[in-house]
């Protein structure tokens, strides 16, 4: 009797898995759907530039060394309005202040160091949507160091103010690819599509033009290309009439 038990017990135990595993196998494949993945992509042009740089002086008496900071930032100020940028566009930042200091060595050991000076530190940043005049700027810069200011400027980003249209333009486009894609699979398979049982976007990524810049699961977004391309996928699922 204990045998005839465990045996009936183990067939049982068979059966369940049995089924269970069918239920599994039934819920991870279901019939009568076509799942499609549909992209859709637009070229574009920024419309928004921001540029940012820095200027210094330094000097073993703070105040001079403020003294000579303001100085040189008229004179930044004036360059650049005289180039055709408006005085609202520009926004100089809080000063920074380092105070520099020379290790000394003796022997290779180290044995203190020397206050050299304070080095007072001037970031201005412009914002503009007449890109081009910023770019221009940009290149042309250098040109202060022939007035004594030792400007050091960083690359320009680039941005675009409407990208919440372009975004929305760009699903429709990923929706509809993705739409006649299942359109033609059910049609080679002798079905009607259905109607819409799920959509799901994938990744935004918004790529320089030509740059050969890789995507990202996460979402690039680019601000080193004034031309870009934006791009989006949708992922739907249609049931089969």
């Amino acid at each position: 009797m204990k045998y005839l038990s465990a045996i009936i017990f183990s067939i049982a135990i068979v059966l369940a898995a049995y089924y269970l595993g069918n239920s599994y196998v039934s819920r991870a494949n279901p019939d009568g759907v076509i799942a499609v993945t549909g992209s859709g992509s637009e070229n574009f042009v920024s419309d928004l530039i921001v540029w940012e740089g820095r200027f210094s002086r330094m000097n073993e008496n703070l105040e001079e060394a403020y003294n000579q900071l303001n100085r040189d930032k008229e004179i930044v100020r004036k360059y650049l309005i005289d180039q055709g940028i408006k005085s609202e566009n520009i926004v100089f930042n809080s000063v920074q202040t380092n105070e520099q200091r020379e290790n000394q060595y003796q022997n290779g050991n180290f044995t203190g160091s020397i206050f050299k000076g304070y080095e007072l530190i001037q970031p201005i940043k412009i914002e503009s949507a007449r890109v081009e005049l910023i770019e221009g700027v940009s290149r042309e810069i250098t040109e202060l160091l022939n007035k004594g200011v030792q400007f050091n400027s960083s690359p320009p980003r680039y941005y675009y103010t409407k990208i919440a249209d372009l975004k929305i333009e760009m699903i429709s486009k990923a929706t509809e690819d993705a739409r006649l894609r299942a359109e033609k699979i059910a049609a080679n398979s002798g079905e009607d599509l259905g109607g819409l049982k799920s959509a799901n976007m994938g990744v935004f990524q918004i790529t320089g033009q030509n740059s050969g810049e890789d995507y990202s699961w996460s979402g690039a977004y680019n601000t080193a290309d004034k031309n870009k391309t934006a791009s989006i996928t949708m992922r739907l699922e249609y049931e089969i009439d």
